[in-house]
């Protein structure tokens, strides 16, 4: 990167409103920028269909657990590790709050909008309820705000709890209405949680922890922090590339007739509405910059794609889903700088 460059971004929170929102601009997309050319990989078929699951399983259970262990094994300002689950704690509380509330919304506007059904309320609770917080605003912290991305981190290890307990309980109540023979509630919504509990990134964050708890990593190889660095460098592009290519698929199958309302709901709701709640929280009870930069960063997000995966998994209504994430998406390449630089002025960061 030049020197400008890396000076206009280090002093970007003093920088002048335009130059901070002209400097966010270019860096979303040049994040889009990826997604798009794997959207041009899909279309030309150098990236195929069949090539998703094995990819995605790699990213996930691979890549991504090396950037995690590399970043908190390495990061010199994890010094003090009591306060490792203050992220967490905000990033389930957020998840969880904003699935349930856009469940609310949901049944209370939804029959105005086009909502009338109760898979249609449901899909768009848990897409628009949870943002984007892996590929987009892991690259975005990166470059601005590098020293806050182990807190991303641990955030994201909360948001993803949140998806697999409250998000799945919202997509999948439509079908368990004879659940109750299965077995008790606690067991059913531990059956549920499960998958986060167990998931490669949530094991190499805890194994980072218990690592620098225990001051082992200052005697682990070279050799090997450089391997799982080069792992771990891999695994933001692999993801964009992915996800550009899974979202031009979605491009192509989603309904967009009589769409307008359910569009603007979602927009409303998850690029209006959330964004000034969770600034006003952080403005309101959070001191340390890294925690503002992180929900400064997920307040800008839009929708995430993986709910749509599950809202088919659930056999939810997959129309809903896609017209909330990839309208959100879609704005998110102006409401994402525009947030992002309102963050960084109203918490002075």
């Amino acid at each position: 990167m030049h020197v400008g460059m890396m000076l206009a971004v280090t002093d970007i929170a003093h920088a002048p409103f335009w130059f901070q929102f002209t400097q966010i601009v270019a860096s979303v997309l040049g994040v889009f920028l990826i997604m798009g050319i794997g959207a041009l990989c899909r279309s030309r078929r150098w990236l195929s269909r069949d090539a998703d699951f094995s990819l995605a399983k790699i990213t996930a259970n691979v890549l991504m657990p090396a950037l995690f262990l590399d970043r908190i094994l390495n990061d010199p300002t994890l010094n003090s590790l009591s306060s490792a689950w203050v992220p967490p704690v905000f990033g389930f509380g957020f998840t969880a709050g904003g699935l349930v509330v856009a469940l609310f919304v949901a049944r209370l506007i939804g029959p105005w909008v086009g909502l009338k059904t109760d898979a249609q309320q449901r899909a768009f609770a848990i897409c628009a309820g949870i943002c984007n917080y892996g590929y987009i605003p892991l690259p975005l912290c990166q470059i601005f705000y590098p020293s806050a991305e182990v807190d991303l981190i641990l955030h994201n290890v909360g948001v993803d709890l949140a998806l697999w307990s409250v998000g799945i309980a919202i997509v999948s109540g439509a079908n368990d209405g004879n659940s109750a023979a299965r077995g008790s509630g606690v067991w059913r919504w531990f059956a549920k949680i499960l998958p986060a509990l167990t998931s490669a990134p949530l094991i190499a964050v805890v194994t980072a922890l218990t690592i620098r708890t225990l001051g082992w990593h200052t005697v682990i190889p070279d050799s090997l922090m450089k391997s799982i660095g080069m792992m771990a460098g891999a695994s933001i592009p692999m993801g964009l590339l992915l996800s550009g290519a899974i979202i031009i698929d979605f491009l192509k199958s989603a309904d967009w007739n009589g769409a307008t309302r359910v569009i603007c709901l979602a927009i409303g709701f998850r690029q209006l509405l959330m964004p000034v709640i969770m600034l006003g929280v952080a403005g309101a009870v959070l001191a340390e910059p890294e925690m503002k930069h992180v929900l400064l960063l997920q307040a800008a997000m839009p929708s995430a794609v993986f709910p749509i995966v599950l809202t088919r998994l659930y056999q939810g209504d997959t129309t809903t889903a896609l017209r909330v994430v990839l309208s959100t998406s879609i704005a998110g390449l102006f409401l994402i700088p525009l947030w992002m630089s309102i963050g960084a002025w109203w918490l002075g960061v």
